[in-house]
C-alpha cells in the first residue's frame, strides 16, 4: 500500500498542526483509507486490528466536521471500557488543541455523576463513553443526542462480547436517523454484520490488504516493558551484545528526539532522522552512520525510507510499527548478504495483540525473551574486560609500560597491588563498576552503571550544536506507557 502523509488527506492548518505536535508524519494505513471516506460524509465499517491507529481514523475526522460554536453534543463515541473511553478523549483533547472551541468529555462507571453531569451541563460536543453509563444519562435527561451527527463504534466485537448489543441498539435509536455512522472491529462476526445492516445499510467497508513478504533470516525477540523502563533495557541490550551499529525505530518525531537526548545523555554515539529536519542535516547524519561513526540511528518509518546500509547488526522496535508491513520493512535492514543480524522489539500491554497480528502476517513466532539483568551485563562486561587483558599479556609488547611499573616496584608496592590499580583505573575509564552512578530514575527497574564513554566528545559536540535545529517538541519529558490495558 502507498504510504501517505497527513498533509495529503486534505485536513484543515488547526488539526495538522495538532498532530505535528503529537509527532505523527504518515497516516497509518487505516487512517489514509478511512479518514477520506468519513471526511466525505460516508457510513464506514473499518476491519482494523487493536493497534492499528483507528483512534485517529475517526478521532480526526471528527473533529474536523465539528461545529464550534454550537455547544451541543454533535459525535458519540461507545467504547467497550473505560480505559479504552479514557484514551480515546485524551487522543480528541490532543487532536483539537488547536481549534477553539472544541470540548469533549469522557462518561464512563465508576466516576462522579456530578463531576460529568456538570461537564455536560458546560456544553460539549464529543461524548466519549461506554454503552451502560450513557443509557444511565439518557434515562436521567443529562445528556441528549437529538442534535448527533456522528456515532461511532469503537471495538465493536469487544462490546458484543461483553454484553452490550442490548445497550448499544438503545442508544442508537435516540439519535437522528440523519447521522453518519462509523463502525471500527477487529473482527466482523454475525453480530456486528446485523448491526451494520439495521443501522448503516450502505456503508464503506474498509480493509487493510497486506502483500505477503518474507521475513529476512534474523534473530527475533520481544521484551516485554512499560513505557518508562524502554530506555532502561534498550541500554542493557546494547551493552550485553556489544552492539556498535543499530537503528531504532519509533513512532513519532517526538519520542526520536527525546530518545537521542537520552542516548546521548548516558554516553552513546547517537544521532536522529525524522520528517522535521531538512534535507541537509539528515544527509549529514546519514554519511556518519553509513560511515560507522555514529553507532545508533534513531528513525521515523518516513525518514529511515531508502537507508541501505549492509552492516547493521541490530535493529530495535523502540516502538512497535502501526502496520505488519513497516515491521518486515524495518528488520530486513539487518541481516543483509548472509550476514547474521537482530531485531528486538518492546511490547507493553495490549501490544502483544499488534504483536500477535504481525506474526500472522509475517508467518513466525517472536520469542518472549527476560530483560537481562545488570548482573548479566556486569558479567559480559567483565569477561569482555579479562579477554582484552589477556590478549595484551599475549602480544607481551610493554616496553614502555614497564618503566612505570618498575619505579611502582622501587617504592614498594607489590606487582599485586600494582595491577589491581591499573585495573582499577582502566575500568574506571571505560564507565565499569569501579565507578557507577545511581539512576534511579527508570521505576521498576534497579540502578544500573554509568555508560560505557562510547562517544567522544567531537560526537557529544556535534550533537548539542544540531540540537539547536530541533522542534520545540523535542523537549525533554518523561512519557507514560503509549497504550493502556484495560479490563473488562
Amino acid at each position: 500500500m502507498t504510504q501517505k502523509l497527513f498533509s495529503e488527506l486534505g485536513l484543515s492548518d488547526p488539526v495538522l498542526q495538532a498532530i505535528d505536535r503529537l509527532g505523527y508524519e504518515k497516516a497509518a494505513p487505516i487512517q489514509a483509507e478511512a479518514i477520506p471516506l468519513i471526511l466525505a460524509g460516508h457510513n464506514v465499517v473499518g476491519q482494523s486490528q487493536t493497534g492499528s491507529g483507528k483512534t485517529a481514523a475517526f478521532a480526526i475526522p471528527a473533529v474536523e466536521f465539528l461545529d464550534p460554536k454550537n455547544r451541543a453534543v454533535q459525535a458519540l463515541v461507545l467504547c467497550p471500557t473505560r480505559e479504552l473511553a479514557i484514551q480515546v478523549s485524551e487522543e480528541i483533547y490532543k487532536l483539537s488543541a488547536l481549534k477553539r472551541g472544541i470540548h469533549s468529555v469522557p462518561i464512563y462507571g465508576g466516576q462522579s455523576y456530578d463531576r460529568q453531569i456538570r461537564a455536560l451541563k458546560q456544553g460539549v460536543q464529543i461524548v466519549i463513553g461506554t454503552p451502560g453509563r450513557i443509557l444511565d444519562h439518557l434515562e436521567r435527561r443529562t445528556l441528549r443526542l437529538d442534535t448527533v451527527r456522528m456515532v461511532v463504534l469503537d471495538e465493536a466485537d469487544e462490546m458484543l462480547d461483553m454484553g452490550f448489543r442490548d445497550d448499544i441498539e438503545k442508544v442508537l435509536r435516540t439519535v437522528p436517523e440523519q447521522r453518519q455512522f462509523i463502525c471500527f472491529s477487529a473482527t466482523m462476526s454475525k453480530p456486528i454484520l446485523e448491526l451494520i445492516k439495521t443501522y448503516a445499510p450502505n456503508a464503506k467497508t474498509v480493509r487493510i490488504e497486506h502483500k505477503i513478504l518474507t521475513v529476512p533470516t534474523v534473530e527475533q525477540a520481544y521484551y516485554e516493558s512499560r513505557g518508562h523502563t524502554k530506555t532502561e533495557i534498550l541500554t542493557r541490550l546494547i551493552d550485553l551484545y556489544d552492539l556498535k551499529l543499530g537503528i531504532i525505530f519509533c513512532n513519532t518525531k517526538r519520542m526520536v528526539d527525546n530518545l537521542t537526548q537520552e542516548l546521548v545523555g548516558r554516553g552513546y554515539s547517537a544521532d536522529r532522522i525524522h520528517g522535521g529536519m531538512n534535507q541537509s542535516q539528515r544527509d549529514r547524519v546519514m554519511n556518519r552512520f553509513r560511515t560507522s561513526s555514529l553507532e545508533f540511528l534513531v528513525a521515523t518509518d518516513v525518514a529511515a525510507r531508502g537507508i541501505d546500509v549492509d552492516n547493521i547488526e541490530v535493529v530495535f522496535n523502540y516502538d512497535l510499527p502501526w502496520d505488519e508491513e513497516d515491521y518486515v520493512h524495518r528488520i530486513g535492514r539487518t541481516g543483509r548478504i548472509g550476514r547474521s543480524g537482530r531485531a528486538f522489539s518492546f511490547v507493553a500491554g495490549r501490544e502483544i495483540y499488534k504483536l500477535q497480528s504481525i506474526e500472522r502476517f509475517a508467518r513466525t513466532k517472536i520469542p518472549r525473551h527476560q530483560v537481562p539483568s545488570l548482573e548479566q551485563v556486569e558479567e559480559k562486561r567483565t569477561n569482555a574486560f579479562f579477554e582484552r587483558i589477556r590478549t595484551a599479556l599475549q602480544r607481551d609488547n610493554f616496553h614502555e609500560e614497564s618503566r612505570i611499573v618498575d619505579r611502582l616496584l622501587e617504592h614498594g608496592f607489590s606487582a599485586t597491588d600494582i595491577a589491581c590499580a591499573l585495573v582499577h583505573e582502566l575500568r574506571k575509564d571505560a564507565g565499569g563498576s569501579a565507578e557507577r552512578t545511581p539512576k534511579n530514575e527508570q521505576p521498576g527497574l534497579p540502578e544500573r552503571p554509568a555508560p560505557h564513554k562510547r562517544q567522544s566528545s567531537e560526537s557529544n559536540r556535534r550533537f548539542e550544536i544540531s540540537a539547536k535545529d530541533r522542534t520545540p517538541s523535542a523537549s525533554r519529558r518523561r512519557m507514560g506507557p503509549r497504550h493502556k490495558r484495560r479490563n473488562s
